[in-house]
C-alpha cells in the first residue's frame, strides 16, 4: 500500500512540475516575444534556404551537375529576391492606397446605401447618420494608414530576420564539431544527431514544399485579379501567398481581402462574385488537392493539434505565431517521442498515431 502511495505522490509530484515548468516557459515566451519571434523566423529562412537547396539537386538533368555552393547561392538570391519584391510593393504601394482612401471611402458608403435600398430602409444611410447611428469614429483612410504602417514595421523587422538567417548559415558549417563536444557517450550522440537530422529533413521538407506552394497560389490568384483588373493585385498576391503558411485561416483571409478591394472597387456585383468564386476555387483545389499530392504526409500531424497550436501561439506571439505555429509544434511533437515520458503527448499530437 506504501510503495502504490509512493508512485501516486510521484506522479503528482511530476505533473505539479511539469505544469509549473509550462507555465514559465509560456511566460518567458510571452514576455521575451520581440527578441525569440526574430531569431524564429531567421532560423526558418534558413530551414527554407537548404530545404530548396536540396530541392535544385532533384532537378532533372541539370540539379546533379549543379555544385553545392552554387545551389546554395542561387537558393539565396531567389528568397532575397522575394523579399526584396515584397519590400518594393509595400513602399510602392502605400502613397497609391493613401490617395485612393477617400475614393474607396465614398465607394463603401455607396456599396450601404444600396443594401439600404435593397432591404427596404427608408433612410439612405451618410457618413454622419453612420458616425451617429454605428461607426462613431469610422475614417478609412485614418484606418488604412494603420495598417500600412504595421505592415511597414514587418517589413523593416524583415532586415533582423534576414541578419539573424546569415550568421545562423554561417554557424551551421561549425555546427557538427559543437554537437560532437556535447557528450562522451556514443550512443546519446548517436540519439541526439538522428533526432536533429530528422527535425532538420521534415521541417525543411514542409517549408521548402510550402514555399513553392505558396508561390503558385500567389502566382495563379495574381492572374485571376490581373484579367479582373483589380486594383494592387500583385500586392494582393503576395499577401495570399504569405497568408497559405497559417493553416485554415490564411485561406478564409486569402480571400476575404481581395474580395473587400474588389466591393470597394467593382460596382457589378457579378464581377465581385465572379473574382471571388475565382479565388475560392483557386484556394479549395490548391489546397485540398495539389497540397495533399505534394506535401503528403510530411509532418504527421492531427488537424485539430494544429488549430489548438494556431491557437497557443497566435496568443503568445500574435501574427507571426501564427505563421510559426506547424513547424513549432512539428518540432515538439518530434522531440516529445523520444522520451518515454512524453511519447504519449505525441501520439496525441500525430495524425495517425504512428511515429
Amino acid at each position: 500500500m506504501e510503495t502504490v502511495y509512493s508512485a501516486m505522490n510521484a506522479r503528482l509530484q511530476s505533473l505539479v512540475h511539469g505544469a509549473l515548468l509550462a507555465l514559465i516557459i509560456g511566460w518567458v515566451l510571452y514576455i521575451g516575444k520581440d527578441v525569440l519571434v526574430p531569431v524564429v523566423f531567421g532560423a526558418v529562412v534558413v530551414y527554407v534556404i537548404v530545404g530548396v537547396t536540396h530541392a535544385l539537386r532533384r532537378l532533372p538533368v541539370l540539379g546533379p551537375l549543379l555544385p553545392l555552393p552554387l545551389r546554395y547561392v542561387l537558393s539565396i538570391a531567389g528568397i532575397g529576391l522575394a523579399l526584396l519584391v515584397i519590400g518594393y510593393l509595400l513602399i510602392a504601394h502605400k502613397d497609391k492606397v493613401m490617395a485612393l482612401a477617400p475614393q474607396y471611402q465614398a465607394a463603401v458608403l455607396v456599396a450601404m446605401q444600396k443594401v439600404a435600398v435593397l432591404f427596404g430602409i427608408e433612410t439612405e444611410p451618410t457618413w454622419a447618420t453612420l458616425r451617429q447611428d454605428i461607426l462613431a469614429r469610422i475614417n478609412i483612410q485614418m484606418l488604412l494608414g494603420s495598417v500600412l504602417v504595421s505592415v511597414s514595421s514587418i517589413a523593416v523587422s524583415l532586415v533582423v530576420v534576414l541578419l539573424y538567417a546569415v550568421f545562423l548559415l554561417i554557424e551551421q558549417h561549425s555546427f557538427d564539431g559543437k554537437l560532437a563536444r556535447l557528450s562522451d557517450d556514443p550512443r546519446q550522440m548517436a540519439r541526439l544527431r538522428e533526432l536533429i537530422s530528422d527535425i532538420n529533413r521534415r521541417i525543411g521538407s514542409y517549408l521548402a514544399l510550402k514555399t513553392f506552394l505558396s508561390v503558385f497560389l500567389g502566382g495563379v490568384s495574381w492572374v485571376a485579379m490581373s484579367y479582373y483588373d483589380l486594383q494592387f493585385a500583385g500586392f494582393w498576391a503576395v499577401l495570399i501567398a504569405i497568408l497559405n503558411f497559417v493553416p485554415y485561416l490564411g485561406s478564409v483571409l486569402g480571400v476575404l481581402f481581395p474580395a473587400i478591394m474588389a466591393v470597394v472597387q467593382f460596382v457589378d456585383p457579378g464581377t465581385v462574385l465572379s473574382l471571388i468564386a475565382l479565388l475560392a476555387i483557386a484556394q479549395f483545389l490548391i489546397g485540398n488537392f495539389l497540397d495533399p499530392y505534394v506535401m503528403g504526409n510530411s509532418l504527421n500531424l492531427s488537424p485539430f493539434a494544429i488549430l489548438v497550436s494556431l491557437a497557443i501561439w497566435s496568443e503568445l506571439w500574435g501574427i507571426p505565431g501564427a505563421f510559426l505555429a506547424v513547424p513549432i509544434m512539428a518540432i515538439l511533437t518530434i522531440v516529445f517521442s523520444e522520451f518515454a515520458g512524453t511519447r504519449p503527448i505525441a501520439v496525441l499530437l500525430s495524425r495517425s498515431g504512428a511515429l
